[in-house]
């Protein structure tokens, strides 16, 4: 019996008022996924007066999502989309430079596309 592997993982660390968030997708994400993430998110974001995100996602193993998990991530996005300053993409993939482009529609910050973590830690840490 073959097990396809997916789901996220994912670090928070507050710095004062900035929320630094690590995610890593691996496979399709479904909407159980984003249950098991969007609470962790909600309460950091809770603690804070006026937030903000720093995001590095990891996508080096992502393939996308299921239709629900994708109106899950959209609701993400226009729920807390003016608290993201900076979201760092990492991938390989032609379509993820695209999701990083289609990304900045949602977010008042940036988004930008990395083939190389350490490159993108460097800029959201700028």
């Amino acid at each position: 019996m073959n097990k396809v592997a997916h789901g996220i993982s994912i670090g928070i660390e507050r710095i004062d008022n900035t929320l630094y968030v690590s995610m890593k997708a691996i496979g399709k994400l479904t909407h159980r996924d984003y249950e098991a993430f969007t609470p962790l998110l909600e309460g950091a974001l809770a603690s804070i007066a006026s937030p903000q995100i720093r995001l590095l996602f990891d996508a080096t193993e992502f393939t996308g999502w299921e239709m629900r998990a994708a109106w899950d991530d959209f609701k993400i996005g226009l729920r807390h989309g003016s608290e993201f300053s900076k979201v760092a993409i990492v991938g390989q993939e032609n379509w993820q430079a695209l999701m990083a482009a289609i990304g900045n529609w949602f977010v008042s910050g940036e988004v930008v596309f990395f083939t190389d973590t350490q490159l993108a830690l460097n800029w959201l840490c700028e």
